[in-house]
Order: structure tokens, then sequence, then C-alpha cells
């Protein structure tokens, strides 16, 4: 018999990462609460204690993600360079932050419906205002010149996100492009879209 170490990571940690790669494995529906307190090694009581739910872990799968972007583009958009070096750098940190984040990706956008309605609220919400963060950077450019007007700013968030959020459809870590070649490539996408 051999002994194993407890888990030292704290226990929220531990659900989380229990929970994503359950969820990730065998779907948000069918992975029992039971399942994700055993996998992390703690009891159902300390699960609730940090999580009132199935349903909140989920949430929080997709916040660390989301609040992981949203500081990052706060940080690139409140720079000094050129707005056209600020956009590129935001669409091409989008792509690599959620290849490496893909399994927390893809359970969201399978699961998102299995939220409550007051959870799916908040997501949009928060999703909203990291959209409306990198469209400012667009209409920025824009209002200078820099960028063309003849496509809305909206539509250029929404044709570049629509990528983003169908990566863990066909990415593949074993593929021919790293992350940051394929976010290089579709940040390229966005800006000859942009040109005057």
């Amino acid at each position: 018999m051999t002994d194993t170490a407890p888990d030292p990571a704290p226990v929220p940690q531990r659900l989380l990462a229990t929970a994503t790669r359950l969820f990730a494995e065998q779907g948000y529906d069918r992975t029992s609460v039971q399942e994700i307190v055993e996998g992390a090694g703690v009891t159902k009581g300390a699960m609730y204690h940090y999580f009132g739910s199935k349903d909140d872990l989920l949430h929080e799968i997709y916040a660390r993600l989301l609040r992981l972007q949203q500081e990052r583009l706060d940080r690139v958009a409140a720079g000094d360079a050129p707005v056209a070096e600020r956009l590129r750098a935001a669409a091409a940190d989008v792509v690599v932050t959620s290849i490496e984040n893909l399994d927390d990706a893809a359970i969201f956008f399978r699961s998102m419906h299995q939220l409550s309605p007051e959870k799916q609220k908040q997501v949009r919400a928060e999703r909203r205002r990291y959209h409306e963060r990198f469209r400012a950077l667009v209409e920025e450019g824009q209002r200078a010149g820099v960028f063309c007007r003849d496509t809305s700013a909206e539509l250029v968030v929404d044709y570049h996100f629509g990528s983003v959020h169908h990566l863990s459809a066909w990415y593949h870590a074993d593929g021919r492009l790293t992350p940051r070649q394929v976010a290089d490539q579709l940040a390229d996408l966005l800006m000859r879209a942009l040109r005057p």
C-alpha cells in the first residue's frame, strides 16, 4: 500500500480543477456533485462552503477565464501604444488565453444553457462588458481614421469573437499551428478587415 500526499492546493482550486476535468470528460449534466467532491478529496460540506451548487462551479469555470481576459484587455486598452497595435494585441491575446483555457471555454459554451436564468444573465453582462471594451478600441481607430468606417464596429467584434468562441470545435494542441500562430493569424485577419 502506498501513501499519497493530500493535494496541497486550496479547496476551491481543487474543486474547480476536478469539476473542469469531469465536465470536459463527461459533460456537465452527466457529472454528479458526489464525483466532484470525491475527485477533489473533499466533503460535500466543504464544497457547499465555497460553491452553493454545481451551477456555481460551472459559472466560476467561465468567470475566471473572463476575469483574466478582462484584466488583460483593460491593461492593453489603457496602454500608450497606437490604437492599431493595442487592438491587434487584444485580438491576439483573447485567442491565446482561450486556447490556454480551452476546456473552460468548451465546457462553458456547451453548457451555458444549463445555468440558471439569473446566472445566464450575469454571464451575458460580463461578456458584454468585455466586448464593449474591445469595440471601443475599434471605434477609437475609426474616429482617428486608422480603421475603415464602412463596417460597423459591432459587426467587427462579432466577427472576431465568432472565431474565438468556436476554437474548441477545431483547435487541437497537436495541430500544426501553435496557439501564438493561431492568435497572430486571426488577429491579422481582423486587422486586414479594418484597413481603410
